[in-house]
């Protein structure tokens, strides 16, 4: 009998739960395969960092050899973002018709092109020259890393390695501040065109790199290449059921019947974007209010004068009593450097602050940083000695506006780079106008203005899926608040 009971008791018993049982399922491998080609496609972007950058330690010596005005060097210095504008242009048609494979090597052989005449360049009119057919491929790569990022990244890492681009921008930026120090040895004839020519050495590199890349499955399904998109598709994925659905996906939204399995099948003629144009033209309150704050936050992302200190670092450093052309170029080493490590803190806490907290925190930093280097350049401009702790604190606030910028507001093409052409433009005649601190002053007038306009027309997006996004863009100003305190309400139930 007692043994029976014991043997009921054994059968009865609940079998007890290991620490295993309770463990979070394992998160999929990464594909490091489809990082790689994600990453060389964002190192593009190092173009656009570097052209930009190295023109600012170059403009010292270009203004020595081919004594040309303080308005020429404004338009050779600001103009590249206009001409991006074009290459931005062409590029999205060129990689629809070619690929976006074959679009990055263009324009790196475009770069290179524009990179060897610079170098060269034997007078004011053949630098322009060269500065266009450079601005041309800057904007190729702007308009084509980003998408095939996107359309190659698997789903699991896309968000992450998007911001691989600005990332790469303020590599470039780094590397062109690098590339003056390091040139500034030379003779001033010399130095110059090695600073500007060397930006063909990475260009060479991408594009061979390029041509070992796979093509974008989304683009080969566009053109009907059902086959070599699903080779591709199982190659950068992170499992054989994430590549089916984003074959399925994908020939969903090109109008391919689901059930077609064939290698090669007829696509169907595409609109080319006109309803897209309908949704701008005439569009819903969502889209309105997405469109105002796509402009805004390009807008107010350049006109807070950030394009200044990246291209005119040596001049302010030089206002803020630094003489020595060595020192003022070694000091815009340290604002590449500040830029592109607090770039690189902004990416990793992204989606765990939330993008609105870090942006508003980003401007606020901005605006004390901004008004300190104005108050402390004015203070240096009406000395007449020199004051360490005012050129230490201008030199400190240039470091902190970089930095506070790159938090918040880099992680923000059309109105960005007409934006930030009037803004590098105007930066000397500005200083001459209301003098260097005023400028700085005006930059933050700006700012402040675009505290407001991020507060009230940007919501949270962290943790939202895209459904969620036409209800938040919906919702203007105070709206804000009463869909804050709707959503708590509904997760309170």
């Amino acid at each position: 009998m007692a043994d029976r009971r014991t043997e009921n008791y054994a059968i009865s018993e609940p079998q007890k739960s290991t620490i295993v049982d309770f463990d979070p399922p394992k998160k999929p491998k990464k594909n490091s395969y489809a990082i790689a080609c994600a990453a060389l496609a964002s190192m593009t972007s190092v173009l656009l960092g570097y052209d930009f950058a190295v023109i600012s330690g170059a403009i010292l010596y270009i203004k020595e050899e081919l004594k040309i005005t303080d308005v020429e060097v404004e338009i050779l210095v600001g103009i590249l973002n206009l001409y991006c504008l074009i290459g931005s242009f062409a590029g999205g048609r060129t990689s629809d018709w070619i690929g976006r494979r074959y679009t990055i090597v263009v324009a790196q052989a475009i770069f290179f092109a524009g990179a060897i005449l610079m170098g060269f360049a034997t007078n004011y009119a053949f630098l322009m020259v060269g500065r266009f057919v450079a601005g041309i491929a800057v904007g190729y790569g702007l308009m084509v890393a980003p998408i095939y990022t996107a359309e190659i990244s698997p789903t699991s890492s896309r968000g992450f390695l998007s911001s691989f681009t600005e990332v790469f921008i303020n590599g470039g930026i780094l590397l062109g501040y690098v590339s003056n120090y390091a040139f500034s040895k030379l003779p001033t004839h010399l130095g110059w065109r090695m600073m500007l020519g060397a930006g063909g050495v990475p260009a060479i590199i991408i594009g061979l790199l390029a041509f070992g890349m796979p093509e974008s499955p989304r683009w080969l399904v566009m053109k009907g290449r059902l086959g070599d998109a699903k080779r591709v598709l199982d190659k950068i994925s992170d499992s054989k059921e994430e590549a089916e659905l984003r074959l399925a996906d994908i020939k969903r939204v090109v109008g391919i019947s689901e059930d077609c399995t064939d290698d090669v099948v007829p696509v169907p003629k595409q609109s080319h974007g006109k309803d897209m144009w309908k949704d701008i033209l005439h569009p819903t309150p969502s889209v309105r209010h997405t469109l105002i704050a796509a402009v805004g936050i390009h807008f107010f992302q350049q006109s807070s004068g950030i394009d200044s200190i990246v291209l005119y670092s040596p001049r302010i450093f030089e206002k803020a009593g630094i003489t020595s052309t060595n020192e003022k170029l070694l000091a815009t080493v340290a604002v590449g450097f500040t830029k592109t490590m607090f770039i690189l803190v902004a990416t990793f806490l992204l989606d765990k602050v939330g993008r609105r907290p870090l942006l508003l925190g980003s401007i606020t930093g901005m605006i004390i940083s901004q008004v300190t280097l104005g108050i402390g350049l004015t203070i240096i401009e009406k000395s007449d000695q020199k004051l360490m702790w005012a050129v230490a604190l201008c030199i400190a606030m240039v470091l902190a506006y970089v930095a506070f910028f790159s938090i918040g507001v880099g992680m923000a093409v059309a109105v960005s780079r007409v934006t930030s052409a009037v803004i590098s433009m105007t930066f000397l005649s500005l200083t001459k106008w209301i003098t260097t601190g005023g400028t700085f002053f005006l930059y933050a007038s700006f700012a402040i203005a675009s505290c407001f306009f991020f507060y009230f027309m940007l919501p949270e997006t962290q943790g939202r899926t895209l459904e969620d996004m036409e209800g938040l863009f919906g919702n203007f100003g105070w709206k804000l608040s009463k869909l804050k305190k709707q959503q708590n309400e509904e997760a309170a139930m």
